[in-house]
């Protein structure tokens, strides 16, 4: 990491952004980290990480930032399918024989990675609580039928992909998720204590505290009975004060993650650039299988148009992802991102605290490529 920020054009440009975001009251904090050809080229924040104590947003805040571990977590996966531990195509009872239950014996953990496994369902009356006891929760999907037939439709899962994966990877490998994120991702690419799934107490005085700035309102006025409250009822929304319960963060969920942008930039510029530092986290052939399109269409339970991988979701026609074609990654409730354009040797991210409607990572990603002399989205 840097002591000093980048001199250039993009991460003058990105500075003047955040700050005015957060000068107008529009942010918190946030902090956007930018990687071109393995060099970090933008590493900008701005803002509060707490606005109650007054503590500043810095580079080594970590922020809760939701769904963008889904795409750690499919980087994670990727480096087992690479390593041969994992194989996208084995059937998830392969490794957990009480999943095969209720005719889910061929389900395998590429369609659970590509959401199209059926199993995007929780109780509707489940408590945060509850949630967070995971193997129960897991135990529980394990008994369950699937909505659809595997591999025929995809809808979004938004919670059960982690709840499943955490077992699967606990199973097959012995080690927890968090073990294996250090041990196989964080660790070798410097970054051990700023990508995570949970957040161990020693970390806490690094943690920002996470505000809504009209997330919340949104999901309020999704329609009672929508298919998006069976993936995630209302008791277990993605809001604030949801992220700020001592049991979320310390929650080994990988559908979620806390990080910094850096480290989540990082991550995506080792798979974008092939090594970033000698360090190479997979082979090319890995790479693509697990960002080759495998779902598409209207997500059930969102309800838009997505183009999935092997638990990224990609760019490029048929996706409404604010990424190039050919770019993959994932993005948070409340508008956080974080991608890899390999065709470009590019990777960004934008990490923030307060939760609002997205479309500012859209915005910050163009005005970043611009000012590097990359093509626009």
């Amino acid at each position: 990491m840097t002591e000093a920020p980048p001199s250039n054009a993009a991460q003058t440009r990105v500075q003047e952004i955040l700050d005015e975001l957060t000068a107008s009251g529009e942010e918190t904090g946030i902090q956007v980290a930018v990687h071109l050809d393995g060099e970090l080229v933008v590493d900008a924040w701005s803002g509060l990480a707490d606005t109650k104590s007054g503590r500043p947003m810095d580079g080594e805040t970590l922020v809760p930032s939701w769904s963008t571990g889904k795409g750690v977590a499919a980087a994670l996966v990727a480096v087992l399918v690479d390593k041969g531990v994992l194989d996208y195509d084995t059937p998830i009872a392969a490794h957990w024989p009480e999943f095969a239950a209720n005719g889910k014996d061929r389900i395998t953990l590429g369609q659970l990675l590509s959401h199209s496994a059926g199993l995007p369902q929780l109780p509707p009356d489940l408590t945060p609580e509850e949630l967070f006891d995971i193997p129960a929760v897991g135990d529980w999907l394990a008994g369950q039928a699937p909505l659809w037939e595997p591999g025929t439709e995809t809808g979004y899962h938004a919670w059960t992909y982690g709840i499943l994966l955490a077992e699967i990877l606990r199973r097959a490998t012995g080690r927890t998720c968090d073990e294996l994120l250090r041990d196989e991702i964080a660790a070798p690419l410097g970054i051990a204590d700023s990508l995570l799934f949970a957040v161990p107490d020693r970390l806490a005085d690094r943690l920002a505290t996470c505000y809504d700035g009209g997330w919340a309102a949104l999901l309020d006025r999704i329609p009672e009975g929508a298919p998006f409250f069976v993936c995630a009822p209302r008791q277990v929304l993605p809001v604030a004060s949801l992220a700020n319960r001592p049991d979320y963060r310390r929650a080994a969920l990988p559908a979620n993650g806390t990080m910094t942008a850096r480290a989540a930039s990082r991550m995506y510029a080792a798979l974008a650039c092939g090594e970033i530092d000698g360090v190479r986290l997979l082979s090319d052939a890995t790479l693509k299988a697990a960002t080759t399109p495998r779902a598409s269409g209207k997500d059930r339970s969102l309800g838009s148009e997505l183009l999935k991988g092997y638990g990224f979701m990609l760019g490029g026609p048929g996706s409404l992802m604010r990424y190039p074609a050919g770019a993959f990654g994932t993005n948070g409730s409340g508008g956080t991102t974080a991608c890899a354009d390999p065709a470009h040797r590019f990777s960004f991210a934008l990490i923030k605290n307060r939760m609002n409607v997205p479309g500012l990572d859209g915005r910050v990603l163009d005005e970043a490529r611009v000012a590097l002399g990359l093509p626009a989205i």
